[in-house]
C-alpha cells in the first residue's frame, strides 16, 4: 500500500496512535468507526472497513488489512514479535496478514496468522499465531483454530478445536461475495452517519 495516511481528525472518537516509530497508515476511502483503537504499524487498504469498538495493535509486529475487506464489531487483531527460531517462531515471528475481500465476524480474535483474499472467519472465532484461512475457506462461528493448522481452499472447519467439516458449495461462495459487497456499501453508508452526527 502507497496511500498516505488520512489525518487522524477525520475519525472521530478513533485513537491512531504512532509506535515504535510507525503511524497506521490507512487508505482515505476506508471506513473508521467510532471506538476503534488503531496502533503502530498497520495498514490499512482502500473500501476496507473496520467496524464499531475494534483493536488492531501493530507494536510487536505488523498487521495488513487489504482492500474492501470488513473487520466487524469488537473485533481483536494482534501479532506476534519476531523470533530466533529456538523459541519456535520464525525469525520474522507472526504478523497479521489480512487480505483483499475477507470478512471477519464479530468479536473474532486474529492473532499472528494469514487471512488469504476471500477468506471467511465467522462470529467470535478465534485464528491464532501460525495459522492460514486460505482463500474461499470458511471458519465457523465460535470456532477456535489452534496454532499452525491451515484451513485449505473452499473448506469449512468449525469446533473448538477447529476441524474440517466439509467443502464449500458454489451457492455458499456466491453468499460470501455478497456479504463483501454489502459491507463495502454499508460502510459508506455509515462513514456518512458518522461524519454527520461529528458535525451536529
Amino acid at each position: 500500500m502507497s496511500h498516505d495516511a488520512h489525518p487522524p481528525e477525520a475519525y472521530p472518537d478513533v485513537s491512531i496512535i504512532p509506535f515504535g516509530g510507525k503511524t497506521p497508515v490507512i487508505h482515505p476511502s476506508a471506513f473508521i468507526a467510532p471506538g476503534c483503537r488503531i496502533v503502530g504499524d498497520v495498514e490499512i487498504g482502500e473500501d476496507a472497513s473496520i467496524w464499531y469498538n475494534c483493536v488492531i495493535r501493530g507494536d510487536v509486529n505488523r498487521v495488513r488489512i487489504g482492500a474492501r475487506t470488513n473487520v466487524q464489531d469488537g473485533t481483536v487483531i494482534h501479532c506476534d514479535s519476531p523470533g530466533d527460531r529456538a523459541d519456535g517462531r520464525p525469525l520474522e515471528g507472526w504478523p497479521a496478514i489480512i487480505g483483499e475481500d475477507v470478512l471477519i465476524g464479530h468479536m473474532a480474535m486474529i492473532h499472528g496468522c494469514v487471512l488469504e483474499d476471500r477468506a471467511f472467519v465467522g462470529l467470535g472465532a478465534i485464528v491464532m499465531s501460525g495459522c492460514v484461512v486460505e482463500s474461499d475457506a470458511m471458519l465457523a462461528a465460535g470456532a477456535l483454530l489452534s496454532p499452525g493448522k491451515r484451513v485449505l481452499h473452499r473448506q469449512l472447519w468449525a469446533g473448538r478445536p477447529a476441524k474440517h467439516m466439509r467443502d464449500l458449495s458454489d451457492e455458499a461462495l456466491i453468499d460470501m461475495r455478497e456479504g463483501v459487497e454489502h459491507y463495502v456499501h454499508n460502510a459508506k453508508a455509515h462513514k456518512g452517519a458518522v461524519k454527520a452526527a461529528a458535525e451536529t
